[in-house]
């Protein structure tokens, strides 16, 4: 969601897609990604298409949402006309999407089962930040059928959470962790932010307790990524701040990967650790495994049958177009077999499970012969036909993939 989307070609006013990727409907899992661009406050460190009330101006809230995402499932399924389905993962993200009362997301939720069908066992998330819901709301949450719910925690470091602009309270996060459980929640994940500036190693080992502490099944790590544009940016512009070290966030990983793997939790990708395979997001392991999904809700990006689309980024320009009856793509490209083949490689090559050898071209391959030399890749994996990255692979994942699709 982040940044500015590629130009594209335009998207037909119907929202329909060539009658070649329509063929192919069916033959990939298929989800549902809805997009909630609302926040309360903006985090400095984000880039992501939301908006605060004062940001919307005129022609889109919060109180409207609900009937504009609506809108817009049921003119995906008149463009899929029930080939698509049964709906196999819905993940709501933002912004946040918990700013939103719980009638409405069950709405939403209905409406994706009402056009599609969910599947016997569909996973069923939402994003939700700590200060936007209690015991009460997690119960509605999960007596609507929603199954696994992803908290932000970032930190449990109150001058860490400062410089991020989060809201929240320390403690908040596993408290919510506890309200979830007892809700009934499936799955609950937490979300951590490492390499802030100010945060030290005593923070981060702080943090990683806490979270394991509040006894998740799935915790992510992402490393602080200073987009261009946002209020961090500036302040390190300004000398306000110092600029994340590249040493420092690859020692942070490692602390992650030995508390995480010590307390029992397993990497399935690079950035994620659950305790078992049923805790492993499978709306994210959909995207990683070239399945198919319609993103519902401004700026949202879909990918069906290797067409790929996006929506106009404000909510009001979202509401016109679906106001008028029009599809909201702002753009869409076509993908190619090669470039098919090349984001198969780069996913793939991010999970536990690794990327085929028989992915790579004879370039890709000498590649990954010469990667294990590194030990950046596991020579037995490789061997049995899979390009698995090593622990210290996983710091330089984005380097050995260039090199696997040159």
């Amino acid at each position: 969601m982040a940044g500015q989307p590629p130009v594209g070609e335009p998207v037909p006013a119907d929202g329909s897609i060539p009658a070649a990727s329509a063929d192919r409907l069916g033959s990939a899992p298929f989800g549902v990604y809805v997009h909630v661009p609302f926040c309360q406050t903006r985090c400095g460190y984000c880039d992501f298409n939301t908006y605060t009330a004062t940001e919307l101006g005129g022609g889109a809230s919060r109180e409207s949402y609900a009937a504009l995402a609506i809108a817009e499932i049921q003119q995906a399924g008149r463009v899929l006309a029930g080939r698509a389905g049964p709906v196999q993962t819905v993940f709501f993200g933002g912004g946040t999407p918990t700013l939103l009362p719980a009638g409405d997301l069950i709405a939403i939720l209905r409406a994706i089962h009402g056009e599609f069908g969910l599947a016997p066992l569909a996973e069923v998330t939402t994003e939700a930040n700590p200060e936007t819901v209690d015991e009460r709301k997690l119960a509605e949450l999960r007596a609507g059928g929603f199954t696994r719910i992803s908290f932000g925690m970032q930190s449990a470091a109150p001058h860490v959470l400062a410089v991020l602009d989060r809201v929240h309270s320390p403690g908040r996060p596993e408290d919510c962790v506890a309200w979830a459980r007892a809700a009934g929640f499936d799955h609950v994940s937490l979300d951590l932010i490492y390499g802030t500036p100010g945060e030290s190693d005593a923070d981060w080992h702080m943090s990683l307790d806490s979270a394991l502490a509040a006894g998740p099944d799935h915790i992510s790590a992402y490393s602080l990524i200073v987009e261009e544009g946002t209020r961090l940016a500036a302040r390190i512009r300004r000398g306000e701040l110092p600029m994340p070290d590249d040493d420092v966030l690859a020692d942070r990983y490692l602390i992650a990967d030995g508390r995480l793997t010590g307390a029992g939790m397993h990497w399935y990708e690079v950035s994620n650790w659950a305790d078992s395979q049923q805790a492993q997001c499978q709306h994210n392991q959909l995207y990683w495994t070239g399945g198919d999904w319609w993103g519902v809700g401004p700026g949202a990006h879909s990918h069906v049958s290797g067409v790929r689309w996006w929506n106009v980024r404000h909510p009001a320009a979202y509401a016109q177009r679906l106001g008028a009856g029009a599809s909201p793509g702002q753009g869409r490209e076509i993908l190619t077999d090669r470039e098919r083949a090349t984001e198969r490689i780069m996913l793939q090559t991010r999970l536990a499970s690794g990327c085929p050898v028989a992915e790579l071209s004879p370039a890709g391959r000498a590649a990954a012969a010469q990667a294990a030399v590194d030990g950046l890749v596991c020579n037995d994996a490789l061997g049995a036909g899979y390009v698995r990255l090593t622990r210290q692979g996983r710091l330089l994942a984005d380097a050995v993939i260039r090199e696997l699709t040159a």
